[in-house]
């Protein structure tokens, strides 16, 4: 049984490297965990020395380091959070679809880490549970970045995101768990791919692998689907509501979620939005196209 050495901050050269990015050693980056109220934690990366000027929470399956070449690109103190049930997170309190109860912890994260960030920038599940927080703690977010994701996302885009987070429970070999990533992500490198699976994926005792995310996994209740649809009518008297800055940054290739209609309504909701179309990203812009998002956030968070 082969056993696969890992160190999450090992890898920033590699980031810099495939994106252009200037190299001068790795930055200063520290591992850091909240403990919440019941007991449990919350675990978040926490860039720079200075005070914190961005919030940023990564999609369903994903983990904080999904933003390690946005936050190089950016190169400004921040804070990226592992969801409940994500990354080195503790399990949710409800399901992974919870959004209140995880919207609740992630505050109490940012109050003890980021109280005073300039924004927070949320991509799929991470844009949900931001437009949650802006329910439950409203204060804590300044400015809002939505990444490829609106209330009522496209279904046959979303189900072909979930049928690659809902497979096999473990994998045999990092080999295996490659091969199936790949496949999913044809236009990615595969070395970007090997190094998200490390930072994704742990390797068990049997020398099997198993994603993170699927450690914490609840089975779906039979009235799922019905109660998603009612959390995105309420989501979307969210939207209405919000009164802080807003930009929707939308991936314009193929794995987007989003749709010419969402970007309509989100317009009509809140005319002031701000919207920008990045060619050449899919559903996870910060990996496609980390640095051009990068310099999205940069022009649009004061």
């Amino acid at each position: 049984m082969e056993r696969v050495e890992y160190d999450e901050l090992s890898f920033f050269s590699e980031n810099a490297a495939e994106f252009g990015l200037p190299y001068e050693g790795p930055p200063k980056v520290r591992r850091t965990s909240v403990p919440l109220p019941d007991g449990r934690q919350l675990s978040a990366l926490v860039w720079g020395e200075g005070e914190p000027e961005l919030v940023l929470l990564h999609g369903g399956a994903q983990n904080a380091h999904t933003w390690d070449t946005v936050a190089m690109a950016l190169a400004r103190p921040l804070v990226a959070i592992d969801l409940p049930g994500h990354g080195h997170s503790d399990g949710p309190r409800g399901g992974a679809e919870a959004l209140t109860e995880n919207a609740e912890d992630v505050a109490t994260a940012i109050r003890s880490l980021a109280s005073n960030a300039h924004a927070v920038v949320g991509m799929s599940m991470g844009g949900m549970t931001s437009l949650a927080l802006s329910e439950v703690a409203p204060e804590l977010i300044r400015q809002l970045v939505l990444v490829d994701i609106l209330p009522s996302p496209d279904k046959a885009m979303a189900k072909r995101i979930h049928d690659f987070v809902d497979g096999p429970e473990t994998f045999q070999s990092f080999d295996e768990i490659l091969a199936r990533t790949v496949a999913f992500n044809p236009t990615r490198t595969e070395s970007s791919l090997r190094r998200g699976i490390l930072h994704n994926a742990v390797q068990l005792e049997d020398g099997t692998w198993q994603w993170r995310h699927r450690r914490h996994r609840r089975p779906a209740g039979p009235a799922a689907s019905e109660q998603a649809a009612e959390r995105n009518a309420a989501l979307w008297d969210t939207v209405s509501s919000l009164a802080m800055p807003v930009m929707l940054v939308r991936g314009m290739a193929h794995g987007s979620v989003l749709t010419d209609d969402q970007e309509a309504e989100l317009l009509r909701r809140l005319p002031g939005a701000r919207v920008e179309r990045v060619e050449g990203a899919g559903h996870s812009v910060q990996g496609d196209k980390p640095v051009e998002l990068a310099a999205l956030i940069a022009d649009f968070v004061y």
